[in-house]
């Protein structure tokens, strides 16, 4: 029997292999995400450096939302990341969501960050 990170780990490894034959030099917004916090950064097409990085850690998201863990703070690092990477000129990116099924707060984060200008 496989606990759930081990089962992330096979859905991460699956979503990464097929993001991989269809980026096509396209940025990548990765997500992860935890019981207290949500982070999201956006990476080159190579994947080795990091162009924008938002967290519930942040200044400008931890002063505008009470709980880091909530779906209010998701929306608000979503934004906050589309506004980052719109700064830095990539307006096109992959979705990354590491393994973590498309529900909640990983949902939000992502429509969040469509509604402010980026396309994936």
């Amino acid at each position: 029997m496989k606990t759930s990170c081990e089962l992330r780990e096979i859905r991460k490894r699956r979503q990464r292999y097929k993001i991989s034959r269809v980026s096509s030099g396209k940025c990548r917004l990765l997500i992860h995400r935890t019981n207290n916090n949500m982070y999201a950064q956006v990476l080159d097409a190579t994947g080795k450096n990091t162009v924008a990085s938002v967290s519930t850690l942040s200044k400008d998201v931890k002063g505008a939302v009470k709980n880091g863990g909530n779906k209010e703070a998701a929306a608000c690092v979503g934004k906050m990341i589309a506004l980052a990477a719109k700064s830095k000129n990539v307006v096109e990116v992959v979705f990354d969501r590491s393994g973590f099924l498309y529900h909640g707060r990983v949902k939000i984060l992502a429509e969040s960050a469509r509604e402010n200008g980026l396309v994936f």
